[in-house]
């Protein structure tokens, strides 16, 4: 089933994918939301602290890209529990493609209000690094408000990953309690119920309080010492300049910071 409920994008799905976005988060050029979860799992034998994680249990990891439609269109299953969200984003096959160009995303183009081509992007939150195809929020408590700003538009795209981790979770109730098989089972166990949630999701649509909370699973570690590209820091400034601008706002923001 997971060449009809998760096919791979091609440019016309990204297109298709970054509409959505721009329509139900009003974020332009995304691509989908990106984050990873712990999923609990029993002490794999022999395998010291390599699945031992920061929270003192024992994990595999789950990074995911979803859609506007809380739809996973990628997963990466079965990192080790002590990894953090970055190096795990580095060492997947999204991360790998992104790289050599291979993932069909439309070349950047032009945003109303904006006087560079802007590129299509992932967002995450601060465990990811900044790339061209990668977007973060600002760093630091005390910003001024067009930093602000961005990281709250920013946050509107994001949360339909989280959202769809709570539906994940509360309709596998597999993932409330540690998954007790051995780690090669527990990855085909993972990646099932992404491709299931999918189809579900299709055919049934899904229930508002699913998405409110998350059960079973826990958020990854940050890593502190990733290096950030500042040639492409103009993309992230350029968005945030035309999220306070004319043709960029929306009418409440002002009062979300």
């Amino acid at each position: 089933m997971s060449n009809e409920c998760m096919p791979t994008p091609n440019e016309e799905d990204w297109r298709k994918i970054a509409e959505g976005f721009q329509h139900r988060a009003n974020f332009p050029h995304c691509l989908g939301a990106v984050d990873g979860k712990h999923i609990r799992i029993t002490k794999p034998p022999g395998s010291a602290s390599l699945y031992f994680n920061y929270k003192h249990f024992y994990s595999i990891v789950l990074l995911a890209v979803v859609d506007s439609n809380y739809r996973f269109t990628y997963i990466h299953v079965g990192s080790f529990g002590k990894d953090s969200d970055s190096s795990i984003f580095k060492n997947s096959s999204l991360w790998n493609k992104l790289q050599n160009n291979s993932l069909n995303i439309p070349s950047p183009n032009f945003i109303p209000g904006i006087n560079i081509p802007i590129p299509y992007a992932f967002v995450g939150d601060e465990a990811f690094g900044l790339s061209t195809n990668v977007l973060r929020p600002y760093a630091g408590k005390y910003l001024q408000d067009i930093k602000r700003t961005f990281n709250y538009r920013l946050s509107r795209a994001r949360r339909y990953v989280e959202c769809s981790f709570g539906i994940l979770s509360n309709k596998w109730r597999i993932f409330h309690r540690p998954i007790d098989v051995n780690v090669e089972f527990a990855i085909d166990i993972v990646k099932c119920c992404c491709v299931l949630h999918n189809f579900v999701r299709d055919r049934d649509g899904f229930k508002f309080d699913d998405t409110l909370t998350i059960t079973g699973m826990e958020d990854l570690d940050y890593d502190n010492n990733l290096y950030v590209n500042r040639s492409v820091n103009r993309y992230r400034d350029a968005l945030a300049n035309y999220f306070v601008s004319e043709d960029g706002q929306i009418p409440w923001q002002n009062e979300k910071i």
